[in-house]
């Protein structure tokens, strides 16, 4: 399978993803400049974590007009498979390939550390490998992670099954405390309605590995992989 990691300027995790991709699964991998458009090669291209732009505005608002993303979203379009991860689904959000917004962590402070998040739906490209309902231990690292929709969205994504991360606890109980931002309904990640665009908070790419504490971040890049 081939990847694009798409870098813009301020992007920080782009080595990260390139790394557990080319290195750790030894699956082709190539840096996307957020001036290229042509992407046509990929089959899946990667929206990294990190401060597109220095977030200014507010988080993936001027990334969303980089050249790149006319090409992401034409991707889309076709049916291949688009990844965000932090910055990258705040872009998402901002680009329209997913509903809802992200507002600041409730908390109002920066948030970096190790969660737990409940796989809801296991019937996706980013899913596939891991059971419905298991507990995977991610880490988060955003100030601007606090997923909002208004009710008609949440009950479309509900319906839809499109959620699919929560934030838990060890049990997989979804409670408040478990919420490290406020997110409606400890919503974590969410997919499109082709289920082929995956926008979520934690860093699957900073636990792909043992010495890192965790390596449940392999089991969703793993099930792109397929």
């Amino acid at each position: 399978m081939k990847f694009g990691v798409v870098v813009f300027p301020g992007s920080n995790c782009d080595h990260d993803c390139y790394h557990v991709l080319k290195h750790v699964l030894g699956q082709e991998t190539e840096f996307v400049w957020h001036k290229d458009t042509g992407v046509e090669k990929f089959d899946c291209l990667v929206l990294p974590g990190g401060f597109s732009y220095g977030d200014y505005l507010r988080t993936g608002a001027i990334a969303r007009f980089s050249p790149v993303m006319e090409a992401v979203v034409r991707h889309a379009e076709k049916g291949k498979l688009v990844i965000g991860i932090c910055n990258g689904f705040q872009i998402l959000l901002e680009a329209g390939l997913l509903p809802g917004a992200m507002l600041r962590n409730d908390s109002l402070h920066f948030v970096c550390k190790y969660v737990r998040v409940r796989v809801e739906n296991s019937d996706t490209p980013f899913t596939g490998g891991v059971s419905r309902g298991e507990v995977l231990k991610i880490p988060v690292a955003h100030g601007e992670g606090n997923y909002y929709a208004d009710a008609r969205t949440l009950e479309d994504l509900n319906r839809e099954k499109r959620v699919l991360l929560r934030y838990c606890d060890g049990k997989g109980r979804v409670t408040p405390e478990a919420n490290p931002n406020g997110s409606c309904e400890n919503i974590a990640g969410i997919c499109s309605q082709e289920r082929n665009v995956f926008g979520l908070m934690p860093h699957p790419e900073r636990c792909s590995e043992k010495e890192l504490g965790s390596e449940d971040g392999l089991k969703i890049f793993k099930s792109i992989i397929g």
